[in-house]
């Protein structure tokens, strides 16, 4: 994708609102709910946008909220597009991009995940502070984005350390179960066999998802701070025997709505 194109997403967009925004969230799967608490809302659907994908997947709805939450300006991507949709690395990145260049300093990516790490239940929240691409493909290969500067980036801190102790402390205040571990990239659509369950984690993967890391390297490519959160709606292949389905995903999300909520806005009011 040109850079070009992606001026002409923003130049779009500008278009449509009158705010600066500062933080922006990307919403992972059955998480879209978190827009309706935003205020003062202004929504553009992504298939109006130039050159901006569409979800095609069940829970990802497709639209850009833009409004305040806890008295700061925010853009909420409320769905995603992934690489099993067919779509190239920096389309997936794009929305880090936008971000970007509409003003924001900071992201929160936000993802549905299967636990690897038996410690963890279904139900409960992991902050990422880092993740294992196993997918040869980057957002950052070719000519990609190149604007930025060097695409040689550094990730030896992708998930912003400062950020990460902001979400510990705010989840400590609200008695919520929030893990730390590594979450594993896979590209789907297919869920993970055992084998490679087994193989995540001897990697060290604590968490395995089809989302998040290609948005998070771009991110950091873009000079944005990353917080990276997944909510995990089930434990993954041959670890509770229990088969894996995308409707099950969804009604998990339903579960951790409110707590997630209330500890993503928390989080906002502290940045």
């Amino acid at each position: 994708m040109k850079y070009s194109d992606i001026e002409m997403a923003v130049d779009y967009i500008r278009g449509k609102i009158r705010i600066s925004p500062k933080i922006a969230i990307i919403l992972g799967s059955g998480l879209g709910s978190f827009a309706d608490h935003i205020e003062e809302q202004t929504i553009v659907p992504y298939n109006e946008i130039p050159n901006f994908p569409s979800s095609s997947v069940e829970g990802h709805v497709g639209k850009i909220i833009f409004g305040k939450l806890q008295g700061k300006y925010i853009i909420a991507f409320s769905g995603r597009v992934h690489y099993y949709e067919g779509y190239s690395m920096d389309k997936l990145a794009m929305p880090s991009v936008v971000a970007k260049l509409l003003g924001c300093e900071k992201i929160i990516i936000t993802n549905a995940a299967g636990g690897i790490n038996e410690e963890f239940s279904p139900g409960e929240l992991m902050l990422i502070k880092d993740h294992i691409k196993l997918c040869p493909d980057n957002p950052m290969r070719g000519s990609n984005y190149r604007e930025f500067g060097s695409i040689f980036k550094d990730m030896s801190n992708v998930y912003t350390k400062s950020l990460r102790e902001i979400a510990k402390d705010e989840a400590y205040g609200l008695d919520l179960t929030l893990h730390e571990g590594v979450y594993a990239y896979m590209t789907g659509p297919c869920y993970e066999t055992p084998a490679e369950i087994r193989m995540l984690k001897l990697l060290g993967a604590d968490a395995v998802g089809m989302s998040t890391v290609p948005e998070a390297i771009m991110a950091v490519n873009c000079g944005l701070d990353v917080l990276g959160i997944s909510y995990i709606t089930n434990m993954a292949t041959g670890i509770s025997g229990v088969s894996l389905s995308h409707s099950e995903v969804l009604e998990a999300g339903k579960y951790i709505n409110k707590a997630f909520t209330t500890l993503v806005t928390n989080i906002i009011d502290r940045l």
